[in-house]
């Protein structure tokens, strides 16, 4: 089961239409869906985080804390709101656009894909704009 919680005054527009897209791209890397959970917060939420648990001194956009079991996905997604509007700036794309990239970014860590060496991301940013294209088509 997908759920969407919320630390901040945010809320997730469409939230049946994301879980179930995101349930699709679990599907297609052929994983089964557990319990995953996000968590929409701020920086400040995410920076106690990523100092108390990964022991980085750094902002960053999305934590994912990956407890799944064998092919079972199950895990806590936390996605800064501050970070994303900051880098769609920067990338110049829309908010949203950037949310859902942040978003299927954490699950297809837990499908495995990796994003720590140049072709690792290469790889990740094609199956998120390949997952991104799926959203916009059903849209």
């Amino acid at each position: 089961m997908i759920s969407f919680n919320y630390e901040i005054p945010f809320e997730l527009r469409k939230e049946i239409e994301i879980s179930k897209w995101i349930s699709g791209v679990i599907i297609s890397e052929e994983f089964k869906e557990g319990d995953i959970n996000y968590v929409f917060c701020n920086d400040d939420y995410l920076y106690k985080l990523n100092v108390e648990f990964l022991n980085h001194d750094t902002l960053t956009d999305i934590i994912s804390f990956d407890n799944s079991i064998g092919k079972i996905l199950h895990g806590d997604i936390f996605i800064s709101i501050e970070r994303v509007k900051e880098n769609a700036k920067t990338f110049s794309v829309s908010f949203q656009e950037e949310l859902y990239r942040v978003i299927v970014h954490g699950v297809l860590h837990y499908c495995g894909y990796k994003d720590k060496t140049e072709a690792d991301s290469k790889l990740m940013r094609e199956k998120e704009n390949f997952y991104l294209n799926q959203l916009y088509a059903d849209s």
